[in-house]
């Protein structure tokens, strides 16, 4: 049986979540709390499988909360209304997390990517930290959190010479050499990683600009490392006016 705390301060989406999760055959609802000081006490003293908890509390933030606890747990799965700062940041922490208003299969899919991770992952506070930093400063982080089949790899954006889509999975090229697959299609880093600092110059390519020494016949973006970058017919002007802005 999965035990669950509820830490959310709306009572509608509150009760919402109390009964989809009573419509689980493996699941327990232990307990909730509606702010940052009671929901100390509640984790600490259950001691909750799950924690479903809403970024922003009446007297703080998850992460406020989170630093409060004497063992910080690694079974957190955030709850968001569409606020687009706030769903970056989980996303460049690579954190779980539910919309509001919270679907069934939305949450039954949380759970089970609950029953099928580690318990112990190594980069969780670097994550929450990435998370918590990307909240409050500039649309740009200095890293970001990379989850591949086998693990979850902190790069630092500067070190991320381009990506490249293959339908659902995106491979990441780094400046030392090494690649990552990651199970997330292109169009998901696009937004995590923006213009100006990186192009999409074809569809099936995202290029940091800060590796690019030129264009090729305007066919193609040359690379520090003399590697070549498709460009799209379509995206052509556009890509060519950005690089090279007329003064």
């Amino acid at each position: 049986m999965i035990t669950v705390a509820i830490i959310e301060d709306e009572p509608a989406v509150r009760k919402e979540i109390s009964y989809l999760i009573q419509e689980e055959t493996d699941t327990e609802l232990i307990g909730w709390s509606d702010s940052v000081k009671t929901a100390v006490k509640l984790i600490e003293e259950k001691q909750p499988d799950v924690i479903m908890m809403d970024i922003q509390l009446k007297d703080g933030t998850a992460f406020d909360l989170l630093k409060k606890l004497h063992v910080i747990p690694q079974n957190v799965i955030f709850i968001t209304a569409y606020n687009h700062f706030a769903i970056k940041a989980i996303k460049y922490g690579a954190l779980d997390y539910l919309l509001k208003p919270v679907d069934q299969t939305e949450l039954r899919e949380a759970l089970e990517r609950y029953r099928r991770r580690s318990d112990n992952n190594p980069q969780w506070m670097q994550q929450l930290n990435m998370a918590q930093s990307a909240m409050h400063h500039g649309d740009l982080p200095e890293s970001i959190a990379l989850t591949s089949i086998h693990n979850v790899r902190i790069v630092a954006v500067h070190d991320i010479v381009y990506c490249k889509g293959d339908g659902p999975y995106t491979f990441f090229f780094l400046s030392d050499g090494s690649k990552e697959l990651i199970s997330k299609p292109l169009k998901y880093y696009e937004e995590l990683l923006p213009a100006p600092y990186f192009l999409r110059t074809h569809q099936s390519y995202l290029v940091n600009r800060k590796y690019i020494t030129g264009v090729n016949r305007s066919e193609y973006i040359v690379l520090k490392n003399k590697e070549e970058i498709p460009i799209s017919s379509r995206r052509r002007n556009v890509i060519l006016t950005q690089l090279f802005p007329e003064k």
